[in-house]
Order: C-alpha cells, then structure tokens, then sequence
C-alpha cells in the first residue's frame, strides 16, 4: 500500500470514528469536547502512527512498552504534542521505562505494580498519570484488580499517588452486553471521585460513551487489521 493511499485511509477512518463519537455524545447528551479519543496503534508501523497524526489525531494507545520506545520517542521530536498512553498489562520491571515514555500508565492494578511505578517514578523522575485497571467480568486471564478488592485498592492508590490517580478503565468480557460493566465502572469512578474513565473499543465505544466514558480505545476502526506481532 502506498504512503499515500495509507494516509488517506486513516484519514478517513478517523472522520469517521469522530463523526460515531459525535453522534454519541449527542445521542447521550454530552459535550464532544469530554470525549477523547485513544488511537490504538499496537502492532502497526510508525508510518501509520504518522499518518494519523498529520490527520490531527495526537493522543496514542499502545500495549506492549518495548514497542511504544521504539516509536514515539522520535515522533515526539516532530509533534511535541502527542501523548501516549500504556494501555496492556504491564509488567513490574517495565514500569520504570513506562514512567519514562508515557504521559498515562491506564493498567495499574496490584500492590507490587505501584511498588515499580513509585521506583520507576524516582529513576525518571516523572510520574506519569494513573489509571486503574478493574477486571470487571473477574476474569482470570485478564489483567486488572478483582471488583471486590477493586474499592480498596484504588483507596490505597490514592493514598500512594494522590491526583496522579486520575480514574478507571476496564475491558468488558468478549461475548457479554458490556453496559453492566461500563455501569459499574462509572458508579465505582463517581463513588471515588474519580473524573477518567477509560472503556469502550472500536465495537462496543459508542455503549461506552453513554454511560459517561472519557477516554475511548479505538485501534482496528481506525488502522485496520492487525499485522502479526514481531518476535
């Protein structure tokens, strides 16, 4: 596929995706303004992660830190205002190279994690921003804290990280209605405080937007199908 061809079709796709955003806000009565959207670039080269943003797009998503450092470091030397957000499970001894890339960790979800954030913080010295990772269908091969000990640990996390805590984020089980799990993220964020709320991918995000999500991930609507990872 050429370099132009590629710039157009994302080009196109994220209209598209901002028109669905739109529209969602409308049809939840919301402000456009207080969604944002995540372009999750996982798996997918930097030619597409440029393409995206010289169609205006400046907040990424990416899942594994290794590749996220082997692309957004230069592209932030040409576009000083693009974010990045760590969105995978996160593993303790890549914490301190998260601190030192990304502008928001989204998967913080058990004691020995913010134990390696905290030091990585200190090596980096930066903090980035916090979310909150609920597994809120309690699935055992998903990432996140369990509902029922949902409540405590982000009462710790504040405690630890004070207004870097910023909200939640959860991944509702494939197969299930997620409302529910979108309800109880946003009765668990507003029982806290807690304004972020991170859920919502590209089938299920405009579900998301009316149970009051602030941050969509949004990766295979907008870049297409996934390549196979590299080794």
């Amino acid at each position: 596929m050429s370099d132009l061809i590629a710039q157009n079709l994302i080009s196109g796709n994220l209209a598209a995706i901002r028109h669905r955003i739109a529209q969602a806000c409308e049809k939840a009565g919301r402000a456009e303004a207080d969604v944002s959207l995540v372009a999750v670039s996982k798996f997918h080269p930097i030619e597409s992660v440029e393409a995206a943003l010289n169609a205006g797009q400046h907040l990424f998503g990416e899942n594994r830190v290794q590749e996220a450092a082997s692309k957004f470091p230069e592209l932030r030397q040409r576009w000083p205002d693009l974010r990045l957000h760590i969105i995978g499970g996160l593993q303790t001894n890549k914490a301190a190279e998260a601190c030192q890339i990304a502008d928001m960790i989204e998967s913080l979800d058990r004691p020995s994690l913010s134990d390696s954030i905290e030091k990585g913080a200190q090596k980096a010295g930066r903090l980035p921003e916090l979310l909150v990772q609920v597994n809120t269908g309690d699935e055992p091969q998903k990432s996140g804290v369990p509902r029922e000990e949902a409540d405590a640990f982000i009462e710790a996390s504040l405690e630890r990280f004070g207004p870097k805590i910023r909200g939640l984020m959860c991944i509702p089980p494939e197969g299930e209605d997620p409302t529910p799990h979108f309800r109880l993220l946003r009765q668990m964020g507003h029982r806290h405080g807690l304004p972020v709320l991170s859920m919502g991918m590209s089938a299920d995000f405009e579900k998301a937007i009316a149970e009051n999500a602030t941050l969509v991930r949004v990766g295979t609507a907008i870049f297409g199908s996934r390549p196979a990872p590299q080794s």
